[in-house]
């Protein structure tokens, strides 16, 4: 009789264990397949509860439930302090949730356990930055020592030293990740903004369109490489570019009007004027310069009426702008058909800035005008 419960005992201890398995297999598939809020109820009634508070922190984190993902895996480590995979995904989750103080505990940890890992002076190095610790830059060097490879720890390094304005420091650490890595885009924008700053807008452009080739694209990336166009005389390419960079900011004041001063380059003035009126219907600042840069535009084609008005705009934008008020006299000159009027408008000017740069110009045209007077009524 007892041998008989024995072997009954045996049988229902290999059914609950076997039921068990099914279990976990069952739960395991609900989280390979993505139902992930299913997958966590079935490991909830798993027995071995330590056994699977790993696999409920991932599911969870997969939801975005941040609070019960930090839950689980405080719980499993607490079952396997030792384990420093656990150990890895939990301190970069505390640290992707602010929680920075313990992050940096277990990190720290992690490194003392296995200084060789360059990931963990890597993902302290993180958690460091975000504290505004300065040692933070220590940690990434030490990863990059460890592997020379290591893209991240090196964009770092590089971007710091870019920040210093230490180009050949910069360009070293970016050259030999590229050796790796030679499609690494931070790195190659890194390395564009190098030789931005450095004014060597030929090499500059170079980089940028290997962006583009990588099917890269930013309002950033399309308005530096129209400017490095734009400074190798290449106007073209550099209207190009700066059509992309306004396509991502309709309302962007400033390209609106390089793009419109690129246009001035290429003689293209009803363009110019185009995408200068643009950006002066948005700007709220003194617009003086502004107006007075459209109404070149204009006289260049001849609609002296439209100049006018626009010097006009600038003038009272600053009453006090010589060369806005100038531009407008001369503007009236070609405009205005009665002598007298363009006589007149001469002498007010000369009286309101006797001592203007263009008072002789305005002086000796005032005396063509007045001899041509005299001809006429002679």
């Amino acid at each position: 009789m007892i041998k008989f419960y024995k072997i009954l005992l045996l049988v229902l201890v290999s059914w609950s264990v076997q039921a068990q398995d099914v279990l976990l297999k069952r739960a395991d598939s609900l989280y390979v397949h993505g139902n992930y809020s299913q997958a966590i109820e079935v490991f909830k009634t798993y027995e071995k509860q330590e056994e699977v508070y790993e696999k409920m922190a991932k599911a969870n984190l997969a939801l975005g439930n941040y609070d019960e993902a930090l839950a689980s895996y405080d719980n499993a480590l607490n079952a396997f302090p030792e384990d420093a995979l656990i150990k890895y995904d939990y301190a970069k989750l505390l640290s992707r949730s602010k929680k920075l103080n313990d992050a940096a505990v277990l990190f720290s940890e992690l490194v003392y356990l296995d200084y060789k890992n360059p990931n963990y002076h890597y993902e302290l190095g993180l958690v460091f930055e975000k504290q505004g610790d300065s040692t933070a830059m220590n940690r990434f060097h030490s990863a990059y020592e460890l592997d020379h490879t290591h893209q991240k720890a090196i964009y770092k390094i590089a971007r710091y030293f870019l920040a210093k304005r230490n180009h050949e420091a910069s360009l070293r650490y970016i050259n030999t990740g590229l050796k790796s890595y030679a499609n690494n885009a931070e790195l190659i924008s890194l390395k564009a903004l190098n030789y931005y700053w450095k004014e060597n807008y030929k090499e500059a452009s170079v980089w940028f369109e290997k962006l583009l080739d990588l099917g890269e694209s930013s309002q950033f990336i399309h308005e530096k490489l129209s400017f490095c166009y734009a400074e190798q005389l290449l106007y073209e390419k550099a209207i190009v570019q700066a059509h992309r960079a306004v396509d991502y900011d309709p309302k962007n004041a400033t390209n609106l009007y390089i793009l419109g001063q690129l246009y001035e380059k290429i003689d293209n003035f009803a363009a110019a004027e185009e995408w200068i009126a643009k950006a002066l219907n948005i700007l709220d600042q003194p617009l003086n310069a502004e107006y007075t840069k459209l109404a070149g535009v204009l006289n260049r084609q001849k609609k002296y009426k439209e100049a006018i008005a626009a010097l006009q705009k600038a003038v009272n934008e600053n009453p006090q702008d010589e060369a806005a008020q100038f531009f407008l006299v001369r503007t009236k000159d070609e405009y205005y058909a009665d002598r007298n009027s363009k006589i007149k408008v001469y002498e007010v000017y000369i009286d309101k800035f006797p001592k203007s740069m263009y008072v002789p110009y305005a002086s000796s045209r005032l005396r063509e005008l007045k001899e041509e007077k005299f001809m006429k009524t002679d």
